[in-house]
């Protein structure tokens, strides 16, 4: 994976980026004030950004346990911290590998199907569709979606550089998750510490805070936010996450 380290702190946050994205879309939040104190850690997943694209694509499990295997032999003893795709696969890296990571935020990551926005589009055609020439209209479809946006314009930027094969893999198994609706149960059994970050009231779906509250999650809503609260509301995302960092053991 291609990865950026900055700071110098010993606790360590490792930021994992949501579908279609890089490590890039972490930058202004890993540089806020309330975050300095601590090592921050960017990657771009395999077929992401400036990473290499891999001879095959890779489901989202098996991108879990590739990241856990790299958490593991850092010894760093991590905070992870994933957005939307990157949220989900922060939660199965802390339920198959609790050993690697001491504690996980997820940011707005998939509970239901109504928070398939993109993937759902994605999936919608088959894989060979996708990658022969779905991929490119997407991104022109959402380039032209963005207009002043600025979130969804550094997301549509951010297509450009993935693996077609890679994202629609990610797509297809994201939606399946989120269709069998039990990844806000798996969050809730965690033998980690977990805390859930919504952006209100234009981020995850109403159905999915339902699923959170049912599996007792503990869930922290932004407002007013969208799918990227650490975006619209940076000085009270930086002060949960903190909050969240001093809480756990040293």
């Amino acid at each position: 994976m291609s990865v950026r380290s900055r700071g110098s702190g010993s606790r360590v946050i490792v930021w994992i980026h949501g579908l279609g994205e890089s490590g890039r879309c972490f930058d202004d939040i890993a540089h806020h004030p309330h975050l300095w104190p601590y090592r921050h850690v960017l990657v771009d997943l395999p077929g992401y950004g400036r990473s290499p694209w891999p001879a095959s694509s890779r489901g989202i499990e098996a991108t879990a346990d590739e990241l856990a295997a790299w958490l593991g032999a850092r010894d760093d003893n991590a905070v992870l911290v994933g957005h939307s795709l990157g949220g989900v696969i922060a939660t199965l890296v802390a339920e198959r590998h609790p050993d690697t990571v001491r504690g996980v935020i997820d940011v707005e990551g998939n509970s239901s199907l109504d928070d398939c926005t993109f993937s759902s589009r994605m999936a919608a055609v088959d894989e060979a569709e996708f990658t022969a020439g779905g991929y490119e209209l997407l991104w022109q479809e959402l380039w032209a979606e963005a207009g002043d946006d600025v979130a969804l314009r550094s997301y549509s930027a951010s297509l450009a550089f993935a693996d077609p094969w890679v994202l629609w893999r990610h797509a297809f198994d994201l939606v399946a998750m989120s269709r069998a609706e039990s990844l806000a149960a798996r969050r809730g059994k965690l033998s980690v510490p977990l805390l859930f970050i919504a952006g209100v009231p234009g981020g995850v779906s109403a159905r999915s805070l339902r699923l959170l509250a049912a599996a007792g999650v503990r869930v922290a809503e932004l407002s007013p936010a969208g799918h990227w609260p650490y975006v619209d509301c940076a000085e009270p995302f930086a002060e949960l996450v903190a909050r969240f960092v001093e809480s756990l053991p040293a």
